[in-house]
């Protein structure tokens, strides 16, 4: 029985580094793709916290990564977290990774609003409503929005 308990290791182990080598995984990620392949979520989760300990797998460098992956494509906080929590990552200083970016979350938005809209400071309701939706599909909080807005002197025309 131990042999075949070593060639699952060693199978498991094989398996990690291929994934490893072309980015980082968090460990939910590496147990979620293993038990696709057949593997034992227990054995799995064995293998890669030895991986861990010998510094092959990171959830913090992950964290990291993906977070200042998504910041760059002009994900908000709140989006980034969820993706983060969904990847098995509880705990994140976003504030941070964003600082070395940016100015901070509003150089952000404010990108990502310029990008996307034209420098129109009068809009319909309906536009304004579009807009705003937009960027709390994009992960922005209802307040970094308004200040936003607030920013680029934005008002709604009800007319």
């Amino acid at each position: 029985m131990g042999g075949v308990d070593l060639i699952a290791n060693k199978e498991i182990r094989e398996n990690c580094f291929r994934l490893l080598v072309r980015r980082e995984h968090s460990q939910q990620e590496l147990i979620d793709k293993l038990a696709l392949k057949g593997f034992g979520r227990s054995e799995s989760k064995a293998v890669i916290d030895i991986l861990a300990e010998q510094g092959w797998q990171s959830n913090e460098r992950f964290a990291e990564s993906y977070a200042r992956y998504r910041i760059k494509k002009g994900y908000g906080p709140i989006k980034v977290s969820f993706e983060l929590k969904q990847r098995g990552i509880d705990e994140v200083d976003l504030d941070s990774i964003v600082l070395d970016l940016a100015d901070g979350w509003d150089e952000v938005i404010d990108t990502v609003y310029k990008k996307k809209y034209s420098d129109d400071t009068q809009l319909e309701n309906k536009e304004w409503l579009k807009r705003n939706r937009f960027l709390q599909q994009r992960g922005f909080s209802n307040g970094m929005i308004i200040a936003l807005f607030k920013r680029f002197s934005i008002q709604i025309n009800y007319s």
